[in-house]
């Protein structure tokens, strides 16, 4: 499948009111699983490709050229329309532009933009700072008109919650929302309640619920409660790598302490297959050994 058909397939998929569920991505392993698992849309999550591109935290140190060139493998090498964390575009107004049309060509099926001041953090760490909403509905005027596809999802976040309150943040995204952005991204609501309310003020529109395991400021409700409330996807960005974390750290204490593997390993064999053996050995049956 091309670029163009994955963003095809995403837009039409989201027109549904079923709950599209995205995992969260951050390198070409998880990426390839995730890929073959039959999921309807996967999240590059700017936090994972940071941690595992730089081992850094998500405090806006990343650059265009460090996330691009991650988004462009991961669309080189998986099938699944995928949507890309992209932070707040990456400068000012030709930046976002730029970033745009970057992240389009390298494969993503969709954009996510946030309001916050530069340097950004994580969504759910205290202390963040965010623009004047002015300024990042004209960012999201500009990444509408930047796309080359009409299917390439822009997603405005707000990160407005945290500082200025839940009014505030939905003044801002009611603002994104006619600017022109296709979803919209309330970032971490703090009850169900403001969850709800959240869905009530946008009915009909698409809302993404960023549900980070592990301790994150939103509640983390199922699938289930997620499209009663209204919500149009779900992502998972910290799934994969706190997954990862917690096996590494078990099984390198394990070998530090001389006892068999206490988690699950995946299966040598498999792993070569997902990574391609199979196909090396094909080519030299092919051209070395014919």
């Amino acid at each position: 499948m091309n670029f163009a058909s994955r963003r095809s397939a995403l837009a039409q998929r989201m027109k549904k009111k079923e709950l599209i569920v995205a995992p969260g991505i951050f390198e070409l392993v998880s990426a390839k699983i995730a890929d073959r698992m039959g999921f309807e849309c996967l999240y590059v999550t700017g936090y994972g490709l940071v941690a595992s591109h730089l081992g850094l935290p998500d405090a806006g140190l990343a650059t265009y050229s460090d996330m691009v060139g991650r988004v462009a493998q991961i669309g080189k090498m998986t099938e699944t329309p995928f949507i890309a964390d992209a932070d707040t575009g990456y400068g000012g107004l030709l930046n976002v532009q730029h970033t745009v049309r970057g992240y389009e060509e390298a494969g993503a099926c969709g954009i996510q933009l946030e309001d916050q001041e530069f340097p950004k953090k994580c969504g759910h760490m205290l202390g963040r700072r965010v623009i004047a909403a002015e300024d990042m509905v004209a960012k999201v005027r500009v990444a509408v008109d930047s796309r080359t596809d009409p299917d390439f999802l822009v997603i405005a976040r707000t990160d407005a919650r945290t500082s200025h309150g839940l009014d505030e943040a939905l003044r801002r995204a009611e603002a994104y929302l006619k600017a022109g952005a296709d979803v919209l991204f309330v970032e971490s609501p703090e009850s169900p309640e403001e969850m709800r309310r959240i869905c009530e003020t946008f009915k009909g529109v698409p809302l993404l619920a960023n549900m980070v395991q592990g301790g994150g400021r939103t509640p983390l409700l199922s699938q289930d409660e997620l499209q009663r409330l209204g919500y149009r996807i779900a992502i998972y960005p910290a799934a994969g790598f706190l997954a990862m974390g917690a096996a590494l750290e078990q099984v390198y204490a394990d070998l530090k302490a001389k006892k068999p593997e206490s988690v699950p390993l995946y299966d040598f064999k498999k792993f070569s297959a997902l990574m391609g053996f199979d196909w090396v050995a094909e080519f030299d049956r092919k051209y070395r050994d014919g």
